[in-house]
């Protein structure tokens, strides 16, 4: 049994008016010149030190700290460092942080609309996606959206179509889906839903931990270099 999906990452920035509180207290005028210093943080719903997910955002958190000079400093926490994985968005939303890092799938029970800028069931490849966001209206769309939360929201990343899925049993047939536990969310949980299996929201870092305890029969996950 295959299953094809589009992961997308994403950057979530709280719009100026939503954190100018927050942005004063951790901004410095400098001695030298009247340019104003900026410490923010990024929370990720990634574990720290995941290869490509985290390193992504901390690397992008470095190349912006190089780009202003030092100007805008970015510290980067991992899922449940500061806020647990699942809260990134609302973390943001409500200002207690700046900015997050995560796929927009794992807040569709705030956002149902957000579900189609990521995990998509034979949906578009990468080029397609990017194609849709950036020359589609895409984007605008995902920005129209997020407005009503205090964010601003931008691509980060594509990892193109995944595997279907990872079993601790062979599947067979459409009968080996009854009652299965899957960790899947978005939209791709609810086709699996319709299919008999059981649906199962769950941050990354707790993935592998779950399939060897028996926690979760099946994931739905990029790859297996996790």
């Amino acid at each position: 049994m295959k299953k094809y999906s589009i992961f997308l990452y994403l950057l979530l920035i709280v719009f100026s008016s939503a954190c100018s509180d927050n942005t004063e207290k951790n901004q410095t005028k400098t001695t030298d010149h009247s340019e104003n210093f900026f410490k923010w943080k990024m929370v990720t719903t990634w574990p720290a030190n995941f290869p490509i997910f985290q390193e992504g955002a901390e690397r992008f958190a470095n190349e912006v700290s190089k780009m202003s000079n030092g100007r805008l400093d970015i510290d980067v926490y991992a899922g449940g460092e500061l806020v647990p994985a699942l809260q990134v968005f609302d973390a943001v939303s409500q200002g207690t942080v700046e900015m997050g890092h995560g796929s927009p799938y794992y807040w569709a029970g705030t956002v149902p609309e957000a579900q189609f800028f990521s995990s998509v069931p034979f949906g578009m490849t990468s080029k397609g996606m990017n194609a849709w966001l950036y020359n589609g209206g895409g984007l605008l769309l995902w920005q129209e959206i997020y407005k009503p939360f205090n964010l601003m929201v931008f691509p980060m990343g594509n990892t193109g179509v995944q595997m279907g899925g990872w079993f601790r049993k062979k599947i067979n047939s459409i009968e080996d889906i009854k009652g299965l536990r899957m960790r899947i969310p978005g939209l791709g949980g609810k086709v699996f839903k319709k299919a008999g299996g059981n649906p199962v929201l769950m941050a990354g870092s707790e993935i592998y931990t779950a399939l060897e305890r028996g926690a979760i029969d099946a994931t739905e996950w990029v790859a297996p270099f996790h």
